[in-house]
């Protein structure tokens, strides 16, 4: 069932199943996607006593900002500021987090900062938590070309070809990063419907420009943005994931920044999955999530 709830900013849909009374579990969708990665995740964990919000991030789908004045940032700080926000206001207490892109960046950052809130996390391409200083320093070719669409939108050729062209757009994404997922159209056209959203290309411009250190982000964040530089651990119990076939970032990344999960931490490669994992593999997905709350119940 669609829902809303106000925290101090955003006005956040959300959709929620399952016993109000089970242990509860927030999945969190990345970008360009949306609370339908997690359609065949959902029935799995309710049918095991899970309680499941599944929140539209800041710019997708029905979520809003509560003032016009408020920048549409994308950085990394509001996203685990929107989440930890969104806790409080839905009263969960120790939830699991599980999530994937921009939703497994709200994830890791709230389980590191605040980890007596945080009964686990499952993230997919492990520690997500950006190095903004070392944005600049250039990776080797073979990732570079992966980022295209990054640089692109430094660029105002960029917003305005996003803003003209978003569905498009954000359907090469899908294609370039699960090379092996033959989604249908329609699957497609209900996920690309969040990205109507009128703050939809704001936050997106400004996620990608502000992670390379080109634009400045809202200042409320920027105590939180402080505390992130220092790449703090994650303490609570970790499963991550990486999808074999993914287009972004192909498997070694969650095994390769493994020391930044200092608690009980497993890493585990889903064949033949690409970077929708939630969607592409849901039972892989759902398994993460139904161990992680094994060991921690």
């Amino acid at each position: 069932m669609l829902k809303h709830i106000a925290t101090h900013l955003l006005d956040i849909a959300y959709d929620e199943q399952g016993d109000a009374d089970g242990w509860p579990v927030v999945l969190l969708h990345g970008f360009p996607y949306d609370i339908h990665a997690y359609e065949e995740v959902t029935p799995r964990l309710t049918a095991q006593g899970a309680r499941v919000i599944a929140p539209y991030l800041r710019g997708y789908g029905p979520t809003r900002f509560l003032s016009p004045s408020t920048p549409r940032s994308g950085q990394q700080a509001a996203l685990g500021a929107d989440l930890a926000g969104l806790l409080d206001a839905l009263r969960i207490e120790r939830p699991l987090l599980a999530g994937y892109d921009w939703g497994g960046r709200a994830a890791c950052i709230v389980a590191a900062l605040h980890p007596s809130s945080v009964r686990g996390l499952v993230s997919v391409n492990g520690y997500n938590i950006q190095d903004i200083a070392g944005a600049a320093l250039p990776a080797d070719p073979e990732k570079e070309y992966r980022l295209w669409y990054q640089y692109y939108l430094h660029g105002e050729r960029g917003r305005a070809g996003l803003a003209e062209n978003r569905r498009a757009f954000c359907r090469l994404l899908w294609s370039l990063w699960s090379p092996t997922w033959r989604f249908a159209d329609d699957l497609y056209a209900r996920s690309a419907a969040a990205f109507d959203n009128p703050d939809f290309v704001d936050v997106v411009v400004h996620s990608y420009r502000h992670r390379f250190g080109l634009v400045e982000g809202d200042p409320q964040f920027d105590d939180i943005e402080r505390r992130l530089a220092a790449a703090p651990p994650i303490t609570v119990p970790a499963i991550t994931l990486e999808g074999e076939a993914d287009g972004v970032l192909p498997p070694g990344g969650g095994q390769a920044n493994a020391t930044r999960f200092t608690g009980r931490h497993e890493n585990r490669i889903v064949a033949n999955a690409g970077h929708n994992l939630p969607q592409e593999a849901p039972q892989a997905f759902a398994d993460a999530v139904l161990d992680l709350n094994a060991w921690t119940r």
